[in-house]
């Protein structure tokens, strides 16, 4: 008897279980073409790599060059972002931890982040140095590039 009493609530209990399971709706807002070109899992989301970029050990260079190096930057920055590789960049406020500023790249592994951030000229001439870390984030980012360039007054 017990063991008929066990079989029955394990079997309520799957029931219950795989009801829930299959009450989950589908967003009605859901537009699977968009969500396959922007590469987005079921969740809306994908894996991005974060790179922190934070000052590196050069600190030899004189006024000119650390200009020319950072002209070199925000150009590679723009090439990154035609490219498609770079979603988000930009710089942080002061802070006691010597980071500088943000990347956001559209690819999934550190290895190929690592090659995107090689091209960087302060990256390449020590002015900055980067940290990598995997990120898992809303595969719609990479929409905020269209919209940015209908609010951008003046560019870089």
């Amino acid at each position: 008897m017990r063991i008929k009493l066990l079989f029955c609530v394990l079997i309520c209990c799957t029931i219950g279980f795989y009801t829930n399971v299959s009450a989950q709706e589908t967003n009605k807002n859901y537009d699977e073409k968009l969500a396959k070109e922007l590469h987005a899992d079921e969740y809306g989301m994908k894996t991005y790599v974060l790179a922190i970029l934070k000052t590196g050990p050069e600190k030899g260079f004189s006024k000119a060059k650390q200009d020319s190096v950072f002209t070199g930057h925000m150009l590679n920055i723009g090439k990154l972002v035609t490219d498609g590789k770079l979603v988000v960049a930009g710089p942080l406020g002061k802070n006691d931890k010597n980071y500088r500023g943000i990347f956001i790249l559209d690819v999934p592994t550190i290895a190929e982040a690592e090659q995107l951030v090689g091209t960087d000229p302060a990256i390449k001439s020590r002015l900055l140095d980067v940290e990598l870390f995997i990120w898992y984030g809303s595969a719609a980012l990479k929409e905020t590039l269209k919209i940015h360039s209908k609010i951008e007054k003046r560019s870089h």
